[in-house]
């Protein structure tokens, strides 16, 4: 098992991946798309397991990070 910030994914034994978001079953990967998956997972886990699970770019990162509350 992979873990990182919100993002991880376990490997089953029949060969499928399951991919997890805050402890939530995001995706489940079988067949070519799960050894797809784990041969690019190596790169960046997250940005990966974003883009493959489909919570990437919403198109509101710029707008969110200009909020007073997000500032810092």
């Amino acid at each position: 098992m992979a873990a990182a910030s919100g993002f991880s994914f376990q490997e089953r034994s029949d060969g499928s991946v399951v991919v997890t978001h805050r402890g939530r079953v995001a995706a489940v990967l079988r067949g070519g798309r799960a050894a797809e998956f784990l041969a690019e997972v190596a790169d960046d886990p997250q940005l990966v397991m974003a883009r493959w699970t489909g919570n990437y770019r919403r198109g509101n990162e710029r707008t969110a990070r200009q909020h007073p509350r997000n500032r810092g």
